[in-house]
Protein backbone atom coordinates (compact mmCIF):
# COMPACT_ATOMS: atom_id res chain seq x y z
CA UNK A 1 0.00 0.00 0.00
CA UNK A 2 1.34 3.36 -0.95
CA UNK A 3 1.81 5.92 1.65
CA UNK A 4 -1.00 8.84 1.57
CA UNK A 5 -1.81 11.60 4.22
CA UNK A 6 -3.48 10.49 6.81
CA UNK A 7 -7.00 11.83 7.28
CA UNK A 8 -7.33 11.80 11.24
CA UNK A 9 -6.27 14.46 13.22
CA UNK A 10 -3.44 15.03 14.89
CA UNK A 11 -1.54 11.93 13.28
CA UNK A 12 1.49 13.45 12.72
CA UNK A 13 3.12 11.68 9.95
CA UNK A 14 1.09 11.05 6.84
CA UNK A 15 0.58 7.27 6.44
CA UNK A 16 -2.30 5.17 4.83
CA UNK A 17 -5.34 6.81 3.31
CA UNK A 18 -8.28 5.01 5.51
CA UNK A 19 -10.38 6.23 2.75
CA UNK A 20 -9.05 3.48 0.41
CA UNK A 21 -7.52 0.78 2.95
CA UNK A 22 -9.26 -2.61 2.41
CA UNK A 23 -9.08 -5.77 3.98
CA UNK A 24 -10.53 -9.13 3.70
CA UNK A 25 -12.79 -11.23 6.28
CA UNK A 26 -11.37 -14.12 7.97
CA UNK A 27 -13.55 -16.60 6.44
CA UNK A 28 -15.30 -15.36 3.54
CA UNK A 29 -12.66 -13.08 2.34
CA UNK A 30 -15.11 -9.97 1.65
CA UNK A 31 -13.95 -6.75 1.38
CA UNK A 32 -13.70 -4.57 4.20
CA UNK A 33 -13.18 -0.90 5.25
CA UNK A 34 -12.79 0.73 8.38
CA UNK A 35 -16.23 0.99 10.26
CA UNK A 36 -16.12 2.03 13.71
CA UNK A 37 -12.81 4.28 13.37
CA UNK A 38 -12.24 4.35 17.34
CA UNK A 39 -10.25 0.61 17.22
CA UNK A 40 -12.92 -2.05 18.27
CA UNK A 41 -14.07 -3.60 15.54
CA UNK A 42 -11.53 -5.66 13.54
CA UNK A 43 -12.08 -3.94 9.93
CA UNK A 44 -8.98 -2.56 9.58
CA UNK A 45 -6.47 -4.74 10.85
CA UNK A 46 -3.07 -4.52 8.93
CA UNK A 47 0.50 -6.02 9.38
CA UNK A 48 2.84 -2.55 9.62
CA UNK A 49 6.92 -3.41 9.56
CA UNK A 50 6.07 -7.63 10.52
CA UNK A 51 4.19 -6.66 12.94
CA UNK A 52 0.78 -8.35 12.86
CA UNK A 53 -3.22 -7.12 13.76
CA UNK A 54 -2.21 -3.42 13.76
CA UNK A 55 -5.48 -0.96 14.07
CA UNK A 56 -4.98 1.31 11.42
CA UNK A 57 -7.52 3.69 12.81
CA UNK A 58 -5.79 4.14 15.85
CA UNK A 59 -2.12 3.85 14.48
CA UNK A 60 -0.14 7.25 13.45
CA UNK A 61 2.00 6.07 9.94
CA UNK A 62 5.65 6.83 8.86
CA UNK A 63 6.28 7.37 5.65
CA UNK A 64 8.50 4.39 5.52
CA UNK A 65 6.49 1.86 7.03
CA UNK A 66 5.13 -0.85 5.04
CA UNK A 67 1.25 -1.75 5.63
CA UNK A 68 0.14 -4.66 3.97
CA UNK A 69 -3.18 -6.87 4.62
CA UNK A 70 -3.01 -10.18 6.49
CA UNK A 71 -5.47 -12.50 5.17
CA UNK A 72 -5.47 -11.85 1.22
CA UNK A 73 -3.49 -13.83 -1.80
CA UNK A 74 -2.12 -12.33 -3.81
CA UNK A 75 -3.65 -9.04 -2.56
CA UNK A 76 -6.71 -7.17 -1.44
CA UNK A 77 -7.54 -6.26 -4.82
CA UNK A 78 -7.35 -9.44 -6.27
CA UNK A 79 -7.96 -12.19 -3.95
CA UNK A 80 -8.43 -15.81 -4.89
CA UNK A 81 -9.60 -16.96 -1.84
CA UNK A 82 -12.54 -14.66 -2.20
CA UNK A 83 -14.24 -17.66 -4.14
CA UNK A 84 -15.16 -18.91 -0.81
CA UNK A 85 -17.58 -16.13 -0.65
CA UNK A 86 -19.49 -17.42 -4.00
CA UNK A 87 -19.34 -21.25 -3.56
CA UNK A 88 -20.74 -20.89 -0.23
CA UNK A 89 -23.52 -18.33 -0.36
CA UNK A 90 -25.30 -20.09 2.77
CA UNK A 91 -22.37 -20.28 5.08
CA UNK A 92 -19.33 -23.02 5.94
CA UNK A 93 -20.54 -25.90 8.20
CA UNK A 94 -17.46 -25.49 10.51
CA UNK A 95 -18.93 -27.89 13.14
CA UNK A 96 -20.09 -30.81 11.23
CA UNK A 97 -18.30 -29.86 7.52
CA UNK A 98 -14.85 -30.38 6.33
CA UNK A 99 -14.50 -34.15 7.93
CA UNK A 100 -15.25 -36.51 4.51
CA UNK A 101 -13.30 -38.17 2.90
CA UNK A 102 -10.72 -39.09 5.80
CA UNK A 103 -7.97 -38.35 3.70
CA UNK A 104 -8.56 -34.84 2.52
CA UNK A 105 -8.59 -33.87 6.13
CA UNK A 106 -4.72 -32.59 6.32
CA UNK A 107 -5.74 -30.72 3.00
CA UNK A 108 -8.87 -29.35 4.67
CA UNK A 109 -7.08 -28.01 7.55
CA UNK A 110 -4.71 -26.25 5.66
CA UNK A 111 -7.11 -24.34 4.05
CA UNK A 112 -9.34 -23.19 7.17
CA UNK A 113 -6.51 -22.57 8.40
CA UNK A 114 -5.06 -19.76 5.82
CA UNK A 115 -8.64 -18.49 5.68
CA UNK A 116 -9.72 -17.80 9.17
CA UNK A 117 -5.69 -16.52 9.84
CA UNK A 118 -5.94 -12.80 11.32
CA UNK A 119 -1.91 -12.84 10.92
CA UNK A 120 1.17 -15.16 10.94
CA UNK A 121 4.01 -14.29 13.85
CA UNK A 122 6.01 -10.81 13.51
CA UNK A 123 8.92 -11.06 11.19
CA UNK A 124 11.52 -10.58 11.30
CA UNK A 125 10.81 -12.78 14.66
CA UNK A 126 13.03 -12.02 17.44
CA UNK A 127 13.20 -12.11 21.42
CA UNK A 128 11.62 -8.87 22.49
CA UNK A 129 12.47 -7.09 25.39
CA UNK A 130 9.75 -6.87 28.28
CA UNK A 131 10.01 -3.59 30.14
CA UNK A 132 9.05 -3.90 33.76
CA UNK A 133 5.65 -2.75 34.77
CA UNK A 134 5.52 0.77 36.56
CA UNK A 135 2.94 0.37 39.74
CA UNK A 136 1.04 2.97 40.79
CA UNK A 137 -1.05 3.56 44.50
CA UNK A 138 -3.88 5.57 44.55
CA UNK A 139 -7.02 5.82 46.17
CA UNK A 140 -9.33 6.97 43.29
CA UNK A 141 -8.12 5.87 39.46
CA UNK A 142 -10.71 7.40 36.74
CA UNK A 143 -10.69 5.36 33.58
CA UNK A 144 -11.42 7.75 30.78
CA UNK A 145 -10.50 11.16 30.11
CA UNK A 146 -14.17 12.30 28.70
CA UNK A 147 -16.76 14.67 29.69
CA UNK A 148 -17.76 12.83 32.53
CA UNK A 149 -14.19 11.82 33.37
CA UNK A 150 -12.80 15.47 33.31
CA UNK A 151 -15.32 16.00 35.57
CA UNK A 152 -14.57 13.54 37.86
CA UNK A 153 -11.67 14.26 38.22
CA UNK A 154 -11.88 18.34 38.53
CA UNK A 155 -14.49 17.04 41.61
CA UNK A 156 -11.52 14.96 43.04
CA UNK A 157 -8.74 17.57 42.50
CA UNK A 158 -11.29 20.06 43.81
CA UNK A 159 -11.58 18.54 47.20
CA UNK A 160 -7.89 17.73 47.86
CA UNK A 161 -7.47 14.27 46.24
CA UNK A 162 -4.84 13.58 43.23
CA UNK A 163 -6.38 11.27 40.62
CA UNK A 164 -4.70 8.78 38.49
CA UNK A 165 -6.76 9.03 34.82
CA UNK A 166 -6.42 6.80 32.21
CA UNK A 167 -6.93 7.35 28.96
CA UNK A 168 -6.57 5.46 25.49
CA UNK A 169 -6.64 8.61 23.31
CA UNK A 170 -2.71 9.54 23.55
CA UNK A 171 -2.99 13.56 23.03
CA UNK A 172 -5.15 13.72 26.01
CA UNK A 173 -5.17 17.14 27.59
CA UNK A 174 -3.52 17.31 31.28
CA UNK A 175 -6.05 17.45 34.23
CA UNK A 176 -4.62 19.49 36.51
CA UNK A 177 -3.75 17.91 40.15
CA UNK A 178 -4.24 14.37 38.47
CA UNK A 179 -2.00 12.13 37.00
CA UNK A 180 -2.66 11.62 33.62
CA UNK A 181 -1.43 8.30 31.66
CA UNK A 182 -2.63 8.51 28.48
CA UNK A 183 -2.54 6.21 25.18
CA UNK A 184 -2.99 3.12 27.45
CA UNK A 185 -6.57 0.45 27.54
CA UNK A 186 -6.96 -0.54 30.82
CA UNK A 187 -8.13 -3.61 32.13
CA UNK A 188 -9.10 -5.09 35.63
CA UNK A 189 -6.46 -7.88 36.05
CA UNK A 190 -7.89 -10.09 38.62
CA UNK A 191 -11.31 -8.95 39.10
CA UNK A 192 -12.09 -6.79 42.61
CA UNK A 193 -10.66 -8.45 45.40
CA UNK A 194 -12.87 -6.91 48.88
CA UNK A 195 -10.90 -6.58 51.85
CA UNK A 196 -7.67 -5.66 50.49
CA UNK A 197 -6.27 -2.20 50.94
CA UNK A 198 -6.31 -1.89 47.51
CA UNK A 199 -9.24 -3.88 46.22
CA UNK A 200 -8.69 -2.75 42.61
CA UNK A 201 -5.94 -3.60 40.18
CA UNK A 202 -5.40 -2.47 36.74
CA UNK A 203 -3.54 -2.69 33.85
CA UNK A 204 -3.26 -0.04 31.50
CA UNK A 205 -1.24 -1.30 28.52
CA UNK A 206 0.35 0.80 25.85
CA UNK A 207 0.49 -0.53 21.78
CA UNK A 208 3.87 -0.80 22.23
CA UNK A 209 4.01 -3.41 24.81
CA UNK A 210 4.56 -1.15 28.40
CA UNK A 211 2.45 -1.44 30.76
CA UNK A 212 0.75 0.46 33.81
CA UNK A 213 -0.01 -1.32 36.84
CA UNK A 214 -2.60 0.76 38.92
CA UNK A 215 -3.17 -0.53 42.51
CA UNK A 216 -6.94 1.70 43.42
CA UNK A 217 -9.31 1.71 46.50
CA UNK A 218 -12.16 3.09 44.44
CA UNK A 219 -12.57 3.47 40.61
CA UNK A 220 -14.70 5.62 38.33
CA UNK A 221 -15.85 4.31 34.95
CA UNK A 222 -16.32 6.72 32.70
CA UNK A 223 -15.45 5.37 29.29
CA UNK A 224 -18.16 6.77 27.97
CA UNK A 225 -20.17 4.62 24.91
CA UNK A 226 -20.09 4.65 21.25
CA UNK A 227 -22.55 3.90 17.81
CA UNK A 228 -24.14 0.30 17.13
CA UNK A 229 -24.27 -1.55 14.46
CA UNK A 230 -27.23 -2.51 12.66
CA UNK A 231 -27.98 -5.97 10.27
CA UNK A 232 -28.89 -6.12 6.65
CA UNK A 233 -27.67 -7.65 3.73
CA UNK A 234 -23.83 -6.13 2.90
CA UNK A 235 -23.80 -4.36 6.34
CA UNK A 236 -19.86 -5.47 5.87
CA UNK A 237 -19.21 -4.16 2.70
CA UNK A 238 -17.22 -0.85 2.46
CA UNK A 239 -19.06 2.04 2.62
CA UNK A 240 -21.30 1.01 5.64
CA UNK A 241 -19.55 2.42 8.93
CA UNK A 242 -21.05 4.33 12.11
CA UNK A 243 -21.00 7.65 13.06
CA UNK A 244 -18.01 7.51 15.36
CA UNK A 245 -16.65 6.26 12.04
CA UNK A 246 -17.62 9.25 10.06
CA UNK A 247 -16.51 11.64 12.34
CA UNK A 248 -13.44 10.23 13.11
CA UNK A 249 -11.94 9.49 9.58
CA UNK A 250 -13.51 12.07 7.90
CA UNK A 251 -13.01 15.47 10.49
CA UNK A 252 -12.40 18.23 7.93
CA UNK A 253 -16.16 17.77 6.65
CA UNK A 254 -14.26 15.89 3.43
CA UNK A 255 -15.74 12.37 3.89
CA UNK A 256 -14.71 9.13 1.68
CA UNK A 257 -18.60 9.38 0.35
CA UNK A 258 -20.39 11.59 -1.78
CA UNK A 259 -23.92 10.80 -1.15
CA UNK A 260 -24.72 8.53 2.04
CA UNK A 261 -27.80 7.34 4.02
CA UNK A 262 -28.04 8.35 7.48
CA UNK A 263 -29.60 5.91 9.73
CA UNK A 264 -31.34 7.27 12.60
CA UNK A 265 -33.89 9.97 13.39
CA UNK A 266 -32.45 11.41 16.82
CA UNK A 267 -29.70 13.44 17.79
CA UNK A 268 -26.99 11.78 16.08
CA UNK A 269 -28.45 11.99 12.92
CA UNK A 270 -28.49 15.49 13.35
CA UNK A 271 -24.87 16.04 14.26
CA UNK A 272 -24.39 13.90 11.01
CA UNK A 273 -26.52 16.22 8.66
CA UNK A 274 -24.47 19.34 10.35
CA UNK A 275 -21.32 17.61 10.00
CA UNK A 276 -22.03 16.38 6.38
CA UNK A 277 -24.31 18.90 4.92
CA UNK A 278 -23.60 18.32 1.10
CA UNK A 279 -22.74 14.09 1.35
CA UNK A 280 -26.41 13.16 3.11
CA UNK A 281 -29.08 12.18 -0.06
CA UNK A 282 -31.10 10.50 2.64
CA UNK A 283 -32.30 10.10 6.12
CA UNK A 284 -33.85 6.65 7.52
CA UNK A 285 -34.99 6.02 10.87
CA UNK A 286 -36.34 2.93 12.12
CA UNK A 287 -39.33 4.60 14.07
CA UNK A 288 -40.14 8.65 14.25
CA UNK A 289 -38.07 11.33 13.33
CA UNK A 290 -37.07 14.07 15.68
CA UNK A 291 -38.41 17.77 14.82
CA UNK A 292 -34.85 19.37 14.80
CA UNK A 293 -34.12 16.69 12.27
CA UNK A 294 -36.86 16.97 10.21
CA UNK A 295 -36.54 20.52 10.46
CA UNK A 296 -32.61 20.40 9.56
CA UNK A 297 -33.26 17.87 6.54
CA UNK A 298 -35.74 20.58 5.20
CA UNK A 299 -33.61 22.90 5.27
CA UNK A 300 -31.03 21.04 3.19
CA UNK A 301 -33.72 19.31 0.57
CA UNK A 302 -33.05 15.76 1.82
CA UNK A 303 -35.61 13.57 1.85
CA UNK A 304 -37.12 11.30 4.70
CA UNK A 305 -38.01 8.36 5.07
CA UNK A 306 -39.51 7.19 8.58
CA UNK A 307 -40.60 3.65 9.88
CA UNK A 308 -38.26 2.39 6.92
CA UNK A 309 -36.23 -1.23 7.12
CA UNK A 310 -32.67 -1.58 5.76
CA UNK A 311 -33.25 -5.03 3.82
CA UNK A 312 -29.58 -4.54 2.11
CA UNK A 313 -26.66 -3.10 1.01
CA UNK A 314 -26.22 -3.36 -2.99
CA UNK A 315 -22.61 -3.13 -4.91
CA UNK A 316 -19.37 -5.38 -5.58
CA UNK A 317 -16.27 -4.06 -4.07
CA UNK A 318 -18.27 -1.17 -2.23
CA UNK A 319 -22.03 0.31 -1.54
CA UNK A 320 -23.57 1.38 -4.75
CA UNK A 321 -27.17 1.05 -3.35
CA UNK A 322 -29.64 0.58 -0.18
CA UNK A 323 -32.48 -1.44 -0.82
CA UNK A 324 -34.91 -0.56 1.79
CA UNK A 325 -39.26 -0.90 2.52
CA UNK A 326 -41.29 0.90 4.84
CA UNK A 327 -42.86 -1.23 7.62
CA UNK A 328 -45.91 -2.46 8.04
CA UNK A 329 -45.38 -5.90 5.76
CA UNK A 330 -47.56 -4.13 2.85
CA UNK A 331 -45.09 -1.59 0.76
CA UNK A 332 -42.54 -2.27 -2.10
CA UNK A 333 -39.17 -2.39 -1.97
CA UNK A 334 -37.66 0.41 -3.51
CA UNK A 335 -33.95 1.58 -4.26
CA UNK A 336 -31.45 5.00 -3.64
CA UNK A 337 -28.62 4.89 -5.30
CA UNK A 338 -25.76 5.97 -2.58
CA UNK A 339 -22.03 5.45 -1.77
CA UNK A 340 -22.14 5.28 2.42
CA UNK A 341 -24.34 4.02 5.34
CA UNK A 342 -24.07 5.53 7.97
CA UNK A 343 -25.30 4.31 11.04
CA UNK A 344 -26.02 7.27 13.51
CA UNK A 345 -29.62 5.22 15.18
CA UNK A 346 -28.43 4.81 18.57
CA UNK A 347 -25.79 5.28 21.39
CA UNK A 348 -24.37 2.11 23.52
CA UNK A 349 -23.00 2.37 26.97
CA UNK A 350 -19.26 0.46 27.38
CA UNK A 351 -19.92 -1.89 30.12
CA UNK A 352 -17.39 -4.51 29.57
CA UNK A 353 -15.93 -3.37 32.82
CA UNK A 354 -18.59 -3.74 34.71
CA UNK A 355 -19.13 -7.27 33.76
CA UNK A 356 -15.69 -8.45 34.35
CA UNK A 357 -15.58 -6.67 37.54
CA UNK A 358 -19.11 -8.30 38.82
CA UNK A 359 -21.22 -5.33 39.27
CA UNK A 360 -25.05 -6.54 39.03
CA UNK A 361 -26.00 -5.21 35.36
CA UNK A 362 -29.83 -3.94 34.26
CA UNK A 363 -31.38 -3.69 31.22
CA UNK A 364 -32.03 -0.37 29.77
CA UNK A 365 -35.07 -0.83 27.21
CA UNK A 366 -34.55 3.19 26.56
CA UNK A 367 -30.75 2.09 25.35
CA UNK A 368 -31.34 -1.19 23.92
CA UNK A 369 -28.31 -2.62 25.93
CA UNK A 370 -27.03 -3.50 29.55
CA UNK A 371 -25.74 -0.93 31.83
CA UNK A 372 -24.36 -1.06 35.47
CA UNK A 373 -27.32 -1.12 37.95
CA UNK A 374 -26.29 2.51 40.01
CA UNK A 375 -27.37 4.14 43.10
CA UNK A 376 -28.07 8.25 43.23
CA UNK A 377 -23.97 8.92 43.26
CA UNK A 378 -23.15 6.62 40.62
CA UNK A 379 -22.03 3.75 42.86
CA UNK A 380 -22.62 0.03 41.70
CA UNK A 381 -22.92 -2.89 43.60
CA UNK A 382 -19.26 -3.93 43.97
CA UNK A 383 -18.10 -1.50 46.66
CA UNK A 384 -15.77 1.24 45.54
CA UNK A 385 -16.68 0.53 41.90
CA UNK A 386 -18.73 4.10 40.04
CA UNK A 387 -20.11 4.99 36.85
CA UNK A 388 -20.04 7.98 35.63
CA UNK A 389 -20.63 9.38 31.79
CA UNK A 390 -22.52 7.28 29.41
CA UNK A 391 -22.37 3.97 31.51
CA UNK A 392 -23.93 6.02 34.04
CA UNK A 393 -27.03 6.70 31.65
CA UNK A 394 -25.82 10.73 30.65
CA UNK A 395 -27.26 10.82 27.10
CA UNK A 396 -26.10 15.21 26.88
CA UNK A 397 -22.88 16.80 27.93
CA UNK A 398 -24.48 18.29 30.71
CA UNK A 399 -26.06 15.48 31.98
CA UNK A 400 -22.45 13.37 31.61
CA UNK A 401 -20.42 16.43 33.65
CA UNK A 402 -23.03 16.45 36.06
CA UNK A 403 -22.63 12.55 36.58
CA UNK A 404 -18.82 13.07 36.96
CA UNK A 405 -19.03 15.49 39.08
CA UNK A 406 -21.48 13.15 41.46
CA UNK A 407 -19.57 10.21 41.24
CA UNK A 408 -16.12 12.24 41.89
CA UNK A 409 -18.02 14.00 45.54
CA UNK A 410 -18.70 10.05 46.49
CA UNK A 411 -15.14 8.54 46.04
CA UNK A 412 -13.98 11.42 47.78
CA UNK A 413 -16.33 10.87 50.70
CA UNK A 414 -14.80 7.48 51.45
CA UNK A 415 -15.67 4.80 53.59
CA UNK A 416 -17.53 2.02 52.24
CA UNK A 417 -20.47 2.39 49.11
CA UNK A 418 -24.13 3.12 50.83
CA UNK A 419 -26.17 -0.15 49.69
CA UNK A 420 -27.31 -0.19 46.62
CA UNK A 421 -31.22 0.13 46.43
CA UNK A 422 -32.65 -2.42 44.37
CA UNK A 423 -34.36 -0.45 41.57
CA UNK A 424 -37.57 -0.73 39.34
CA UNK A 425 -37.18 -3.18 36.38
CA UNK A 426 -37.35 -0.54 33.60
CA UNK A 427 -40.38 -0.56 31.52
CA UNK A 428 -41.26 -0.69 27.89
CA UNK A 429 -39.28 -1.70 24.53
CA UNK A 430 -36.62 -0.46 22.25
CA UNK A 431 -38.01 0.62 19.17
CA UNK A 432 -35.55 -1.83 17.72
CA UNK A 433 -37.58 -4.45 19.22
CA UNK A 434 -40.40 -4.62 16.55
CA UNK A 435 -37.57 -3.64 13.79
CA UNK A 436 -35.89 -7.10 13.71
CA UNK A 437 -39.39 -8.71 14.15
CA UNK A 438 -40.82 -6.91 10.94
CA UNK A 439 -37.19 -7.44 9.13
CA UNK A 440 -37.41 -10.97 10.02
CA UNK A 441 -40.79 -11.28 8.35
CA UNK A 442 -40.17 -9.35 5.46
CA UNK A 443 -36.28 -11.27 4.61
CA UNK A 444 -33.07 -9.29 4.34
CA UNK A 445 -33.33 -10.52 0.42
CA UNK A 446 -30.29 -11.20 -1.02
CA UNK A 447 -27.14 -11.12 -0.34
CA UNK A 448 -25.09 -12.38 2.86
CA UNK A 449 -26.37 -10.91 6.40
CA UNK A 450 -22.64 -10.87 8.58
CA UNK A 451 -24.26 -10.94 11.71
CA UNK A 452 -20.28 -11.30 13.50
CA UNK A 453 -17.58 -9.56 11.06
CA UNK A 454 -15.26 -10.04 13.35
CA UNK A 455 -16.19 -14.74 13.14
CA UNK A 456 -17.47 -14.14 9.71
CA UNK A 457 -20.80 -15.18 11.29
CA UNK A 458 -23.75 -15.00 9.33
CA UNK A 459 -27.28 -14.79 10.39
CA UNK A 460 -28.48 -18.31 8.29
CA UNK A 461 -26.11 -20.38 11.48
CA UNK A 462 -28.04 -17.97 13.94
CA UNK A 463 -31.52 -19.05 12.69
CA UNK A 464 -30.08 -22.43 12.36
CA UNK A 465 -29.42 -22.72 16.33
CA UNK A 466 -32.48 -21.78 17.05
CA UNK A 467 -34.33 -23.90 15.15
CA UNK A 468 -32.15 -26.63 16.52
CA UNK A 469 -33.85 -25.48 20.22
CA UNK A 470 -30.56 -23.63 21.41
CA UNK A 471 -31.73 -20.63 23.42
CA UNK A 472 -30.30 -18.17 25.29
CA UNK A 473 -27.13 -15.74 23.96
CA UNK A 474 -24.63 -17.85 25.69
CA UNK A 475 -25.78 -21.31 24.44
CA UNK A 476 -25.67 -19.16 20.77
CA UNK A 477 -22.38 -17.83 21.18
CA UNK A 478 -20.59 -21.51 22.00
CA UNK A 479 -22.67 -22.84 18.86
CA UNK A 480 -21.82 -20.42 16.35
CA UNK A 481 -19.05 -18.27 17.43
CA UNK A 482 -21.14 -15.23 17.82
CA UNK A 483 -19.55 -12.35 19.79
CA UNK A 484 -16.36 -14.50 20.09
CA UNK A 485 -14.24 -11.94 18.30
CA UNK A 486 -11.36 -9.07 18.96
CA UNK A 487 -13.74 -6.94 19.74
CA UNK A 488 -16.16 -8.92 22.82
CA UNK A 489 -19.48 -8.84 21.00
CA UNK A 490 -19.58 -4.69 21.42
CA UNK A 491 -21.01 -4.54 17.49
CA UNK A 492 -22.97 -8.34 17.10
CA UNK A 493 -24.23 -9.19 20.80
CA UNK A 494 -26.80 -6.15 21.00
CA UNK A 495 -28.54 -6.89 17.49
CA UNK A 496 -28.62 -10.56 18.16
CA UNK A 497 -30.35 -10.41 21.84
CA UNK A 498 -32.78 -8.15 19.40
CA UNK A 499 -33.28 -11.28 16.72
CA UNK A 500 -33.15 -13.92 19.97
CA UNK A 501 -35.92 -12.69 21.51
CA UNK A 502 -37.93 -12.47 18.68
CA UNK A 503 -37.11 -16.04 17.65
CA UNK A 504 -37.63 -17.20 20.97
CA UNK A 505 -40.50 -14.74 22.11
CA UNK A 506 -39.92 -13.64 25.13
CA UNK A 507 -37.84 -10.61 26.74
CA UNK A 508 -35.13 -9.98 25.82
CA UNK A 509 -33.31 -9.71 29.73
CA UNK A 510 -34.28 -13.25 29.41
CA UNK A 511 -31.68 -13.97 26.56
CA UNK A 512 -29.10 -12.89 28.69
CA UNK A 513 -25.70 -12.20 27.87
CA UNK A 514 -22.40 -13.79 27.47
CA UNK A 515 -19.58 -13.65 29.84
CA UNK A 516 -16.54 -11.43 29.95
CA UNK A 517 -13.82 -13.10 30.30
CA UNK A 518 -10.17 -10.90 30.83
CA UNK A 519 -9.11 -9.17 29.29
CA UNK A 520 -12.36 -7.55 27.62
CA UNK A 521 -9.39 -6.26 25.32
CA UNK A 522 -6.49 -7.05 23.22
CA UNK A 523 -3.89 -6.85 25.75
CA UNK A 524 -0.01 -7.71 24.44
CA UNK A 525 1.66 -10.25 26.00
CA UNK A 526 4.46 -8.11 26.78
CA UNK A 527 2.42 -6.02 28.87
CA UNK A 528 1.38 -8.82 31.33
CA UNK A 529 5.09 -10.51 31.05
CA UNK A 530 6.32 -7.11 32.40
CA UNK A 531 3.50 -7.74 35.55
CA UNK A 532 5.46 -8.76 39.37
CA UNK A 533 5.14 -12.08 40.10
CA UNK A 534 2.08 -12.44 41.93
CA UNK A 535 2.71 -11.99 46.12
CA UNK A 536 5.86 -10.89 45.17
CA UNK A 537 7.73 -7.26 45.38
CA UNK A 538 6.68 -4.76 42.27
CA UNK A 539 9.81 -5.02 39.71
Amino acid sequence: MDPAPDPRPGAGAPGPDLRSLRTRSTRYHRPRAPFCGVGYCTNCLVRVNGVPNVRACRTPFAPTDRVEVENAWPSSRFDLLAAFDVVFPHGIDTLRGFRRPAFARGFYQRVVRRLAGTGALPTPTRPVGTAPARTIETDVVIVGAGTAGRACAGAVVGAGGRPVVLEREPGAAAVDGAEVVVGTTAVFLPPPVLGRPFPFQLIASAPGGSATEVHARRVVVAVGGYDASLWFAGSDRPGVLTADGAERMHPAKRPGFHRAVVFGGGPRALEMLNRFPEHVDAVVAPGTIDPDVSRRASELDIPLYPRTLVLGALGRSRVERVRLTRRGGSSPTFEIPVDAVVLAHRRLPHAQLFFQAGARMAWRPDVGAYSPAIGACGETSVPGLFAAGEPAGAARPDDAVRSGEVAGAAVVAGGPSPSLPVAPAPEGRHELEGYYQEWLAAGPGPGKVVVCPCEDVLLPELLDATDRGYRGIEVIKRYTGLGTGLCQGRYCLPDALFVLAARERRPVPEVGYITQRPPVVPTSLGALAGLPEPGGPPP
